[in-house]
């Protein structure tokens, strides 16, 4: 199974990112921890939303989660790495929508959709994406 959601596969994402799983990341029943779940999708939206040359969010503002829906559809193992693919299917006034993946040995693991939202740090309000941040988000964007 490589498909998620309807329309795409892995190498539709145009956010990949490859996490080494711990030892010390598993449950007592010895799978990959749910709450881990969401910290792999966390990577996956810094590494887009925050890249250490071209940062989207401008100075003083910052991306907050808003939302996520997570399904998970199998479990995950410590001694494999995870790959992570995310992008972009909807841009709102500030909010950016993402559908993200994950996929250990070829198989995925967890399907999900993501809201963040662009907020100002000094209002702790949600702030209108830039037009230079919406241009880039654009390029992220996945195509059915």
């Amino acid at each position: 199974m490589t498909s998620t959601i309807p329309g795409f596969d892995l190498a539709a994402f145009p956010g990949q990112e490859t996490v080494t799983m711990r030892y010390g990341d598993t449950d007592r029943q010895g799978h990959i921890n749910n709450a881990v779940f969401v910290t792999l999708l966390e990577a996956g939206r810094v590494s887009l939303l925050y890249h250490e040359q071209d940062p989207l969010s401008p100075a003083g503002t910052q991306f907050v989660l808003a939302n996520l829906n997570l399904d998970y559809l199998r479990e995950l193992d410590w001694r494999s790495p995870v790959q992570v693919g995310t992008g972009v299917l909807k841009l709102g006034n500030s909010s950016v929508h993402f559908a993200q993946m994950l996929v250990q040995n070829g198989e995925v693991a967890a399907r999900a959709r993501t809201v963040t939202v662009l907020m100002d740090d000094n209002t702790r309000r949600s702030t209108p994406l830039p037009s230079a941040s919406r241009t880039k988000l654009e390029a992220l964007m996945l195509t059915v």
